[in-house]
C-alpha cells in the first residue's frame, strides 16, 4: 500500500520536474540548430534598442527583445536557412526543428515567432550569399560562417558531453554510499558468510583506527576516530570523490567560451565539483536524520550512521570550497569577474559558501563540547543557507533547465521526513505529565506513566521538557529508554488475573484433589500495570541542569529508536553486560530478552545512591558484580566467560566514553583468539 502510494504521487509529479542532464533531458538537442542562434544572437537587428554586455555562455547579449526576434523577418529566415542547411548533415527530423524553432527561436517559450520553421523557408525567395559578421546588422537573409558555426557546435556538443557525466557520477556517489550498507548486511545472508563475518569482526568492524580512541575523543579535540570499518568506508567515499572529480575531463581545439585549454580544464572541474557536491547533500542529511531509512534496511548502528555524516559532510564541503575557488580563479583569469560577482545567482553562491565554510569549523568537537544548544540552532540555520543560497544559486543561473535543483528536492525530501516523522512520533505518544525524583549527588528519575513501549533493548527516547526552559522549548536529549516494571522488585507479581480476599485480607482455603484435602494460602496482590517508561539523568550543563524535583512537569517524547540491530546479539549463547556509571538504563532491558545474562556495573562512589534506586531492577539479576568505586576489569572477565566454553559470547557495553573503548579493546583482542566468537555492542552517546 505504502509503495504504490508513493508511485501514485510519483506520476503526479510533472515530467519536467524530474529530469537530470543527460539522463531524462538533453541540453543542446539538436546541437546543430542551437549552433545557429549562438552565433547570430549577438548581433543587432533593425528592432534592436540598446546594447547591454553580458555572459559568456548561452548567447543573448540582452539588447534584442524576444518579441523583436518574433516579428523580424531577417533574423527569421537567417536561423531557418542556417538550421535547414547545417542539421541536413545531421539528419534531424523537421519535427525536431520544429519543436526547437516553437522552444527557442524568440529565446523565451512563451513568445511565440510569427511563422513556424517550415513557413519561415517558404518566405526565403533565394539562397542568401552574404557571410554574416560580427558587426553585421541582420537586415536581410546572411549565410552564417563555417567556421563561427563549427566552433559554436563543437562547443555545445563537448560540454553537453561533460554535463552527461556530471549527474551520472553524481549518481554513482549518492547509491554507492546509500547502497553500501545494505549489501554488507545482506551478505550475513549467503551460506558461509556468517563464520567469515564473525572471524573478520574482530579485526576489522571493532577495532578503532587510533590506538583506543573511539567515543572517547582525540587528543585536543580533534574528534572521535573511526573505527577500520568506518575509515574504510570513509576511504571509499574519499577515493570515489577524488577520482570522479578528474576522470573525463577532455578538451576541445576550438572551444567560444574559454580561449586556453586551462580555463576550459578549470571549467569543466568546477562544474563538476559544484554537482558532485550537490549529490552528496541527500546522503549526508540521510546520515544525520534519525528516522534514516538505513537504520531500518541495514544492522549499522545510529552512531555509526552519525560519525559517517560529519565525513561525508567534510567530503561535501571540500568539494564546496573547490567549486568556489575554480570559479573565482576562472572569472579572474577571464577578466569578468568584476561583472559576475554583482550579479545574484553569484552573491547566492557565496553565501552557500561561506555558511559551509562556517559550518566546517564551527561543527569541531570543541565547539559541540563548549554548548551543544548553541552548536545546534547554529548548525540548523546555517544548513538553511546552504540549501537556499544553493537553491537560488543554480534557479536565477539556469531557470531549472538542467536538472540542477533535483538534487536539492532530495535533499529537503529527506529532511522534511525525517521532521515529519518526529512530529508524529510525538503526536502519538501526546502531551505527558513527568515525576521528577531527586535520588541524589545530581541523579534524578524520571517516571512518565502510560507509556506503553515494547521492552526491546538497545533503544532510545528524545525527550522534551518545554517549560524547563521557555526561551528553548524545542531542546531535547536522548535517553535510554527503561520501562518503570522493571524497577519494581522481583517478589512482586504482576498479574492482573491474581485472585485476592474482597476483603483485602489473606485467608486459607481448604481444596479437595484425588481425596486429600490440600491447604492453600492465598496472599492479595495489589493491582499494577506494566505500563510506564523511567528514565535516569546524571544533571550537566543545559537543559538536564534545570531538572528539579516535580510531581507533573510536561514532557513530549520522540521515539524510541534503536540504537543498534539487536538480533545478532540475542541469538548469542551468553550475554555479558558491562556498564559504568549511568550506563546502566541501556543495559537493564537485556536482561528480560536473554534467557542467560551476566550484569557487570561499576560506578563511583558518589554514585552509590544510584545504585539504591536501581535496587529493585537488579534484584532479579540472577548473575552479576556490582563495584562501588572499583574498576571492572574486561580482560578478567572475558576470560572467565572463555574458560567457561561458550560457543557465541554476546557483549553489549554502555558507560562513559574510556570505559566504552576499554572495553571494545579487550573484545578485540579476545576475539583475535582461536574461540568463542565474540558479538559487541557499544551504546554510547558522543558529541
Amino acid at each position: 500500500m505504502k509503495f504504490s502510494s508513493i508511485i501514485g504521487l510519483a506520476c503526479l509529479v510533472p515530467h519536467s520536474v524530474v529530469a537530470l542532464v543527460g539522463i531524462d533531458t538533453d541540453m543542446y538537442n539538436p546541437p546543430c540548430a542551437y549552433a545557429c542562434r549562438t552565433v547570430i544572437a549577438m548581433n543587432k537587428l533593425s528592432c534592436s534598442t540598446s546594447h547591454m554586455a553580458g555572459g559568456h555562455m548561452h548567447g543573448d547579449s540582452g539588447m534584442t527583445s524576444p518579441q523583436c526576434r518574433a516579428g523580424d523577418t531577417a533574423f527569421l529566415t537567417t536561423l531557418a536557412w542556417c538550421m535547414s542547411t547545417k542539421c541536413a548533415q545531421d539528419h534531424v527530423p523537421t519535427s525536431k526543428l520544429e519543436k526547437y524553432w516553437e522552444d527557442q527561436c524568440t529565446g523565451d517559450p512563451m513568445v511565440v515567432p510569427k511563422w513556424t520553421y517550415g513557413t519561415t523557408l517558404q518566405h526565403i525567395d533565394q539562397p542568401p550569399t552574404r557571410e554574416l559578421t560580427m558587426d553585421d546588422t541582420i537586415n536581410s537573409t546572411f549565410l552564417v560562417a563555417d567556421s563561427a558555426w563549427d566552433v559554436e557546435y563543437r562547443t555545445n556538443v563537448y560540454f553537453e558531453a561533460q554535463e552527461r557525466l556530471h549527474p551520472r557520477y553524481g549518481l554513482a556517489i549518492l547509491v554507492t554510499g546509500f547502497a553500501i550498507p545494505i549489501v554488507f548486511t545482506c551478505l550475513g545472508y549467503l551460506p558461509y558468510m556468517t563464520r567469515i563475518l564473525e572471524k573478520t569482526k574482530p579485526y576489522v568492524v571493532y577495532p578503532a583506527i587510533f590506538r583506543t580512541y573511539h567515543v572517547r575523543p582525540l587528543p585536543y579535540l580533534l574528534g572521535n576516530a573511526p573505527t577500520i570499518g568506518q575509515s574504510l568506508y570513509v576511504a571509499l567515499m574519499v577515493i570515489l570523490n577524488v577520482v570522479l572529480t578528474a576522470v573525463n575531463i577532455k578538451t576541445t581545439p576550438s572551444f567560444s567560451w574559454y580561449p586556453t585549454h586551462q580555463q576550459e580544464v578549470v571549467a569543466f572541474v568546477m562544474f563538476r565539483t559544484g554537482t558532485l557536491a550537490f549529490a552528496l547533500a541527500p546522503l549526508l542529511i540521510l546520515f544525520s536524520s534519525r528516522n534514516n531509512i538505513l537504520l531500518w534496511l541495514s544492522d549499522w548502528s545510529h552512531s555509526t550512521f552519525v560519525l559517517l555524516h560529519r565525513w561525508v559532510a567534510r567530503i561535501f564541503g571540500i568539494q564546496v570550497l573547490l567549486h568556489s575557488i575554480l570559479a573565482l580563479a576562472l572569472y579572474v583569469d577571464t577578466g569578468s569577474f568584476s561583472t559576475e560577482q554583482k550579479l545574484p545567482y553569484w552573491i547566492w553562491g557565496a553565501v552557500a559558501t561561506v555558511a559551509v565554510s562556517i559550518m566546517l569549523v564551527a561543527s569541531g568537537l570543541y565547539v559541540r563540547r563548549w554548548s551543544y544548544e548553541i552548536f545546534l540552532i547554529t548548525h540548523v540555520v546555517l544548513a538553511i543557507f546552504v540549501i537556499v543560497g544553493c537553491w537560488y544559486h543554480v534557479d536565477i543561473r539556469f531557470e531549472r533547465k538542467w536538472g540542477y535543483e533535483m538534487w536539492l528536492y532530495a535533499a529537503c525530501a529527506v529532511w522534511f521526513f525525517d521532521r515529519l516523522v518526529r512530529v508524529l512520533r510525538i503526536l502519538k505518544t501526546g502531551m505527558r505529565r513527568a515525576k521528577i525524583i531527586d535520588v541524589g549527588d545530581g541523579f534524578v528519575r524520571v517516571d512518565i506513566e502510560g507509556i506503553r513501549w515494547a521492552n526491546t533493548p538497545g533503544h532510545h527516547v528524545y525527550v522534551f521538557f518545554p517549560t524547563l526552559n521557555l526561551l528553548r522549548p524545542w531542546e531535547n536529549h536522548p535517553f535510554s529508554v527503561l520501562p518503570t516494571a522493571m524497577l519494581r522488585s522481583s517478589n512482586h507479581s504482576i498479574s492482573p488475573n491474581s485472585s485476592h480476599s474482597p476483603t483485602g485480607t489473606e485467608y486459607d482455603g481448604v481444596e479437595k484433589y484425588n481425596g486429600a484435602s490440600i491447604r492453600t494460602k492465598t496472599v492479595p496482590l495489589k493491582p499494577s500495570t506494566t505500563a510506564g517508561l523511567t528514565l535516569f539523568i546524571r544533571r550537566s550543563s543545559g537543559l538536564t541542569k534545570s531538572l528539579k524535583a516535580h510531581d507533573s512537569l510536561l514532557t513530549l517524547l520522540d521515539g524510541p529508536y534503536p540504537n543498534h540491530a539487536s538480533k545478532p546479539i540475542l541469538q548469542c549463547d551468553r550475554l555479558l553486560l558491562l556498564g559504568g556509571g549511568i550506563g546502566i538504563t541501556g543495559l537493564l532491558p537485556w536482561v528480560d530478552n536473554h534467557p542467560n545474562v551476566k550484569l557487570c556495573w561499576s560506578v563511583k562512589e558518589t554514585g552509590e545512591c544510584l545504585v539504591q534506586a536501581m535496587d529493585g531492577a537488579l534484584s532479579g539479576v540472577i548473575e552479576k558484580e556490582v563495584r562501588v568505586g572499583q574498576r571492572l576489569d574486561f580482560r578478567t572477565l572475558l576470560n572467565e566467560e572463555v574458560r567457561s566454553g561458550w560457543a557465541k559470547i554476546g557483549v553489549v557495553v554502555c558507560g562513559p566514553g574510556g570505559f566504552c573503548d576499554d572495553a571494545r579493546a579487550a573484545v578485540v583482542a579476545a576475539g583475535r583468539q582461536e574461540s568463542p566468537i565474540f558479538e559487541l555492542s557499544v551504546d554510547a552517546y558522543s558529541w
